[in-house]
């Protein structure tokens, strides 16, 4: 009996990406608390690019809005 082959075919995609590809400049909004949660885990430490599925660009992008918002007091440095 063969094996199946599960999620072999599904690429992660750039949350912030359109079809017509990358809008430049790359700026992820350092108040979206709720979007910069799932992008962290929850020990506060960022998802790679390949967990995460951004491109690189929006992911140097998200990088800096969570360090911007940690700096504010947003988001936590430590987990909860």
């Amino acid at each position: 009996m063969p094996r199946k082959k599960f999620g072999r075919n599904r690429k992660n995609r750039c949350r912030f990406c359109t079809r017509e590809g990358c809008p430049r400049p790359a700026y992820v909004d350092y108040k979206d608390i709720g979007l910069l949660k799932k992008l962290c885990t929850n020990q506060s430490k960022m998802f790679s690019r390949k967990r995460s599925g951004n491109c690189a660009a929006f992911q140097r992008a998200s990088s800096a809005a969570v360090k911007r918002a940690r700096f504010m007091g947003l988001l936590p440095y430590v987990g909860e």
